[in-house]
């Protein structure tokens, strides 16, 4: 499909240096009145070849046409249909691929969380075991010619379960070590949400602003070749130098790649939406990906006070919540460093099944079976400086916990001064838009009229064109500035981004 664009295009390019270029180059070698006779008497070559390159251009756009169509036709509907600010906000939830590894991790803390806490629950264990051993390796015990011999084949099973009654304070620290776990992984999951949510908003607000640079730049280019085609014209009339001209195709040419440039803009957006959304786009999907925007730019009017959003941000950030939850972990681990001084305590109780081993008959279906209880006390005197190592490691990580946290809300402050600034920025740079445009129609209308009269100057037009197509890419871009500092704003302060289904 991009071969034949390519064909289609350089017909059209033929066609037209065909038309312009041969009549230019024939009237430049030859007298006036030659030249016409020459003309006259290629006229009929000249239109054929125009009527054969003309079927043809008609014969590719017919085909793109075509293969436009049936792409378009086969394209998934959850591509092409309207989509929301909210409709893509909520399929990120579903979709976005930093959201689903976040929410894995939370599933694998859950398993972190139950770990954490076996150490405080009982254990219970089962064992059995079967034996054979050759006659040559069992010893005889006997005395005054009587002697016993244990069997060669031996079993035994048996059920235990064992309680931890004390453990240096372990148990209590395993229970708190796993609420603030769990609170601590919600956490991070709830960050990870915030800023993918943030991502697409700000993708969303890129493809609104690429779209409108397009239709900004298209209006302008429209305006300079307007500007050249009536320049061309007084020309032709001979009321204006071939300067006029000139000039006025070099604005168009000017013009051109700052349109090129958007369409490009326009398409990497579409791409990076896509890409947030998480979409697996269909590989016959080329240059455009047909997204159908339905919301636009957040203009609404929104006041600000910066102490009470540092102070909201300090405390509804889950960025803090998440380190205040890791310093109460390092906390823990000093406990569970300096349990190692102490003893360890213990009760287990159980029941066992074995065969005989003396009592006749000694046979491997004549068992014994029975309870058995009792308590275990464990205590290391001295492990070689093991515990003193884990204490102080423990504390240095403490101290550290308390440094990040302090550090992270430093920086959390300046984030929020941040996108305040910007804010503002944003704020006083749409409302100086707010005439201006009008004022650019104004100007434009005038500097026309002015040079109609004679009064004024193609270059005073073309200034005004110019201000004019300034004057909408400032003010589309304002709104985007606005728009996102807001959503940015809300981010640093901790707001919840997540959409109303």
């Amino acid at each position: 499909m991009k071969r034949l664009q390519n064909i289609c295009q350089r017909a059209a390019d033929i066609l037209s240096a065909e038309e312009n270029a041969g009549c230019n180059r024939t009237a430049g070698k030859m007298p006036a009145a030659r030249f016409s006779r020459r003309l006259q008497n290629d006229f009929p070559t000249m239109k054929k070849l125009k009527i054969i390159f003309s079927l043809a251009l008609i014969s590719c756009v017919a085909t793109l046409n075509s293969i436009a169509q049936t792409t378009d036709t086969n394209l998934p509907a959850w591509l092409t249909r309207p989509l929301s600010l909210a409709d893509a906000l909520n399929t990120a939830l579903q979709q976005n691929a930093a959201i689903l590894e976040a929410k894995s991790d939370l599933e694998a803390s859950h398993g972190l969380v139950i770990q954490t806490r076996a150490v405080a629950l009982p254990q219970v264990v089962a064992n059995g075991q079967y034996k054979r051993t050759d006659q040559g390796d069992i010893e005889a015990i006997g005395f005054d010619g009587f002697s016993i011999r244990t069997p060669d084949q031996n079993w035994n099973a048996g059920i235990q379960i064992v309680q931890s009654i004390y453990m240096g304070g372990r148990m209590v620290a395993a229970f708190k070590a796993a609420d603030a776990t769990q609170k601590q992984s919600l956490a991070n999951y709830q960050t990870s949400v915030a800023d993918a949510l943030l991502n697409v908003r700000l993708a969303y607000y890129d493809v609104l602003l690429a779209a409108q640079e397009i239709t900004v730049h298209e209006a302008s280019v429209k305006l300079l070749q307007k500007e050249l085609d009536d320049q061309q014209h007084r020309l032709n009339a001979g009321t204006v130098p071939k300067f006029n001209v000139l000039r006025a195709e070099v604005a168009v040419a000017n013009e051109r790649p700052n349109l090129i440039s958007a369409r490009n803009n326009y398409r990497i957006s579409k791409n990076n939406l896509a890409n947030a959304l998480g979409y697996n786009l269909p590989r016959d999907v080329w240059q455009d990906i047909p997204l159908n925007l339905t919301d636009d730019f957040d203009s609404a009017p929104h006041e600000i006070n910066l102490p009470d959003a540092i102070q909201q941000a300090l405390t509804r950030r889950t960025e803090l919540l998440a380190l205040r939850k890791n310093i109460e972990l390092q906390q823990l681990n000093i406990v569970n460093a300096k349990a190692g001084y102490k003893p360890t305590v213990s009760v287990f109780a159980g029941y066992d099944w074995h065969n005989a081993q003396y009592t006749p008959p000694v046979e491997l279906d004549h068992e014994f079976d029975g309870w058995n209880a009792g308590a275990q006390l464990s205590w290391n005197i001295f492990d070689g400086a093991l515990t003193y190592g884990k204490v102080k490691q423990a504390k240095a990580q403490f101290d550290k916990s308390k440094t990040v946290l302090d550090d992270q809300a430093r920086q959390i402050e300046l984030q929020v001064r941040t996108a305040y600034s910007d804010f503002i920025q944003a704020r006083e740079t749409l409302d100086s838009q707010e005439k201006v445009q009008e004022e650019a129609d104004e100007a434009l209308r005038e500097a026309k009229q002015r040079a109609d009269a004679g009064t004024g100057t193609q270059l005073d037009v073309l200034d005004a064109e110019t201000s004019l197509t300034q004057s909408r890419t400032t003010q589309i871009q304002a709104l985007h500035d606005y728009s996102t500092a807001r959503a940015k704003f809300d981010r640093a302060i901790g707001s919840d981004l997540t959409p109303v289904k």
